[in-house]
């Protein structure tokens, strides 16, 4: 059977409605709430070389295949020496792809790990490359040719991942590194006080404590290049209606909370949860911290990264909208830069579109790598494709 015969439209609409059964502590709310949800996924194509010639990039800018037939390619790390790290979740390893040219086109592939379960979050600091699945965080020592060795297991104790084995990090511009653990359901008040937060990581000791908590699933995050100030987009939840909750980005500060589970976006209440112990929600939201910006609502974010200093877009961000799957009609598969002013976002803007047509698609933005002379790097992990996109 082809593919085209495995993923066809499936409009799936459900009606929730909660009890009327009187606000207290622990129980549902009062008001009778319902929503209704689709599922409806675009129909998948198999890549083609000539379909890169349907991307669209800004005027002054080129998309291309940098590297293809690498299977589900997610998160990237780009090195000074021109290499590229990609993790991929489902096979359990890490490749490096070299580009001895520096012509943005791979030219040899190699797996340096093969043997990492569920492997996906990145980063790099002082010759190790650190990985992280679900629960475990190790390191390797990089070798003068890309290739690791001296693997050491830094811990193995973060909450299962349940719906959203995602785990992403990266070090801070204080030297701390960061990682994101998203909540272990779609919409629920977890026993872990860890999941749905960002915790924070002493490089010498390895103990994690919690930096900000109330945040869904935050896959991307980044820190301004001019500012240092720590950002990151939020997936908002589902089973809500086509258009709430947003996407949303915070600016990420310490000790903050950013109101998952009982809010979304500028502490707007979700009036479908019960309350939370020995209060209100509309009270407990007054603690909470707006978002910066919204979206619309079942992008979903992955990859979120600054261009640096020294480059076009210096101080503005891209995000990859990975696609929706539960709207009745589709949004995102594609990249959109974020302009931000005196160090704020003020608006989106399309850098590369193309993916989603009508009711098919070929490709769902995944990772990013944006190098120090602005060169964009973009992983698809529904084709196994790597773009890259330069100006002329």
């Amino acid at each position: 059977m082809s593919d085209n015969n495995i993923f066809k439209i499936i409009p799936l609409v459900a009606a929730f409605v909660f009890s009327n059964t009187s606000a207290q502590r622990g129980i549902p709310p009062g008001d009778v709430t319902k929503i209704t949800h689709s599922t409806n996924y675009p129909e998948h194509l198999d890549f083609l070389p000539e379909m890169v010639n349907l991307l669209k990039v800004p005027d002054g800018w080129a998309v291309s295949i940098a590297a293809s037939g690498l299977g589900k390619p997610r998160m990237l790390y780009h090195t000074s020496e021109g290499n590229l790290y990609i993790t991929r979740r489902d096979t359990g390893d890490v490749l490096l792809l070299k580009d001895s040219n520096r012509d943005a086109k791979f030219e040899d592939v190699k797996t340096v790990v093969a043997e990492f379960k569920g492997v996906h979050g990145i980063t790099l600091k002082d010759g190790w490359l650190y990985l992280c699945n679900n629960t475990e965080l190790r390191r390797y020592r990089i070798n003068s040719d890309g290739t690791l060795r001296d693997k050491e297991m830094l811990f193995n104790d973060m909450p299962s991942a349940g719906q959203h084995p995602n785990r992403t990090m990266d070090f801070g511009p204080d030297g701390k590194l960061y990682i994101s653990i998203g909540t272990l359901c779609n919409d629920c008040k977890e026993s872990d006080r860890e999941a749905a937060s960002m915790v924070q990581v002493d490089p010498v000791t390895w103990k994690r404590t919690i930096f900000a908590s109330g945040l869904r699933n935050t896959i991307g995050f980044d820190w301004h290049p001019q500012t240092n100030e720590f950002w990151g987009m939020d997936n908002g939840g589902d089973a809500k209606g086509d258009d709430w909750p947003p996407e949303e980005l915070n600016n990420i500060k310490e000790g903050k909370s950013y109101g998952f589970p009982f809010a979304y976006a500028k502490k707007e209440v979700d009036e479908t949860r019960e309350d939370p112990a020995g209060n209100s929600k509309e009270e407990w939201v007054k603690t909470t911290e707006s978002s910066s910006m919204e979206y619309q609502a079942h992008m979903a974010p992955i990859g979120f990264q600054f261009f640096p200093t020294g480059t076009t877009y210096s101080g503005d961000a891209l995000v990859n909208w990975h696609g929706s799957w539960n709207r009745s009609k589709s949004v995102g598969f594609k990249v959109q830069k974020i302009r931000f002013s005196n160090g704020k976002p003020v608006s989106a803007e399309d850098f590369l579109t193309g993916f989603l047509n009508g009711k098919t698609r070929f490709g769902r933005p995944a990772g990013i790598a944006i190098t120090a002379s602005g060169t964009v790097y973009i992983s698809d992990d529904a084709n196994g494709v790597l773009y890259s996109i330069k100006q002329k």
